[in-house]
């Protein structure tokens, strides 16, 4: 484990580093005067509970309109990367998000819930709709023609776009996406078919976020859904804290200092992660270890935890931002995140593309899992860091099903050949 000092400098080599945060607290202290209050979270999950009836009538896949991914263990997974990397692993689970329905990713909760925040606001506003009202009659044409007078916009790699885009449009919002360098063509071509104007930016995530809240900015009745400062995609984000509680419970698994948890989450500019680990420490305290873990090539967390400040970008330090986790592909944090963070979370991990492939096709071969490289960044701390005593780990995956299949098996042959290169 490499101090702070030792840490910064293979940052910006663009080498793997683990470190441990030195600036922790106990998560008491750290969850004191935050900007986001577990009141809002819980107000998050009545929304979304509220739109349960349309979001079932609108996309039945959802089955009771409840937007969650399951969560199952993975032994076969845990064997190949004990024996693989020759480490110890603990009971290893995986948090599939890869597979939540309506988007497909870890963004679904927080993106698809500040569009609904939005929409009930706006009907509530015009006296259209009650908050006591069953939701399902949002699907009537009286209120995609009253939502068509506004406009949504959002800055992304990808992820985010398609659950904002494909609810926004789904509701009858005048929708554009705004997209960086690294999002994937399959991406872009999907938020087209779903009605959504899609712009293209030959410049990083960070520039797409700015130069689409201008353009919001600039127009009347336009919303600018802000990834690296919003307190709604925050408290959906953390929503899936609650849910994995009950989802725990019912596989009879105990959180408490004698039976530890530690959870892997891909990061980006921090929103999604950012949000499960507030939730995970309301819930559980220190007893929950939440480790982000980002690409080698697209560190801006890194630096801003190692560096004790958010006002950073991987290019002051000369690094590309170039990876093929798309949705990690971040330059500079969000500040909101990182003051909410810095001295909750327990660690960062960084880790290179080609072990992502060969954990991408390990979880396909040996689980049956479709996930992207991004979410297989999740199981990069089950090869490097100790099992505590007692542990159980979860690998939080953060998308996939919706990759085309071409796409996913060029991946996979791809980290296959790695794989047996290696061994």
């Amino acid at each position: 484990m490499e101090n702070r000092e030792r840490a910064l400098e293979r940052i910006k080599k663009c080498e793997p580093i683990a470190w441990a945060n030195e600036d922790k607290i106990p998560s008491s202290l750290a969850l004191r005067g935050t900007a986001v209050s577990i009141s809002d979270v819980l107000d998050a999950q009545a929304r979304l509970d509220r739109f349960a009836p349309y979001i079932a009538l609108r996309f039945p896949e959802t089955g009771d309109g409840i937007i969650e991914s399951p969560i199952s263990e993975a032994p076969e997974l845990a064997s190949a990367i004990s024996e693989g990397y020759g480490v110890e692993v603990p009971r290893l689970l995986l948090k599939r998000d890869s597979d939540l329905p309506v988007a497909g990713s870890i963004k679904a909760r927080g993106g698809i819930h500040e569009i609904l925040a939005l929409a009930e606001g706006l009907a509530v506003k015009e006296g259209l709709l009650r908050i006591e009202q069953d939701y399902s009659i949002l699907a009537r044409r009286e209120f995609r023609d009253f939502f068509s007078k506004y406009s949504v916009a959002v800055g992304s790699t990808g992820n985010l776009g398609i659950s904002v885009g494909i609810m926004s449009a789904e509701l009858g919002f005048d929708t554009t996406v705004h997209m960086s360098q690294d999002a994937k063509e399959w991406k872009k071509s999907l938020l087209r078919s779903k009605g959504v104007t899609v712009i293209e930016h030959e410049s990083d995530y960070s520039e797409a976020v700015h130069q689409g809240r201008d353009m919001c900015e600039s127009r009347e009745n336009c919303y600018f859904v802000d990834d690296e400062r919003s307190s709604l995609l925050f408290s959906g984000y953390a929503v899936a804290a609650l849910r994995l509680r009950d989802q725990l419970k019912s596989l009879s698994l105990e959180v408490d200092s004698d039976h530890p948890l530690r959870v892997y989450l891909p990061c980006g500019v921090g929103g999604a992660p950012g949000g499960i680990a507030f939730g995970l420490k309301q819930i559980y305290g220190d007893s929950v270890h939440c480790w982000f873990v980002e690409p080698t090539h697209a560190p801006c967390m890194s630096l801003a935890m190692v560096l004790g400040r958010p006002d950073v970008s991987v290019s002051q330090f000369g690094i590309d931002g170039v990876t093929e986790a798309d949705g990690l592909a971040v330059g500079a944090p969000s500040d909101m995140v990182w003051s909410m963070c810095h001295r909750l979370i327990d660690g960062i991990i960084t880790v290179e593309d080609d072990s992502l492939y060969e954990l991408q096709y390990l979880m396909d071969r040996d689980q049956g899992v479709k996930a992207e490289p991004s979410a297989a960044a999740a199981l990069c701390g089950l090869t490097t860091l100790e099992p505590l005593p007692g542990e159980a780990a979860i690998a939080w995956l953060t998308g996939g099903s919706f990759l085309p299949e071409d796409t996913y098996k060029s991946m996979l042959k791809h980290g296959g050949d790695l794989w047996r290169g290696k061994r």
